[in-house]
């Protein structure tokens, strides 16, 4: 096993993960955002998230005070209809934390392989 040198601290700290975005109903809010850049309708990303109404009003408020998405409101044939859509800051933003992720599993990925194990049926090493 290797020792651990000066160079190697804060390695591991990851002070790249956004805590905004490192909450798994909005990482799944910013993910689905991401890939439509003309946004989308509150009932589509509330399916999409498997969220109620209120937990994603309440995490698209956060998004919103942090100036990450933009919540447009208007009526469409007499109905009212709510718009979600991703800032530039928020698509910055949200690709910069992809980028640190993606150190994570990197390191994780090149870490000894675990030692075999009975992980249950459907379960396969990546």
């Amino acid at each position: 096993m290797a020792k651990s040198t000066p160079e190697d601290a804060g390695r591991y700290a990851y002070d790249g993960l956004d805590r905004v975005f490192h909450e798994k109903a909005r990482l799944g809010i910013m993910t689905s955002l991401v890939t439509r850049a003309d946004g989308l309708v509150f009932g589509e990303l509330k399916s999409l998230c498997n969220l109620t109404d209120g937990n994603l009003s309440r995490h698209l408020d956060v998004l919103a005070k942090d100036g990450l998405v933009k919540i447009d409101k208007a009526f469409v044939a007499n109905r009212p209809q709510t718009t979600c859509r991703l800032t530039s800051q928020g698509r910055k933003r949200f690709r910069e934390y992809l980028s640190h992720l993606e150190r994570v599993l990197r390191d994780a990925h090149a870490a000894e392989p675990l030692p075999k194990a009975d992980h249950g049926a459907g379960w396969a090493p990546a």
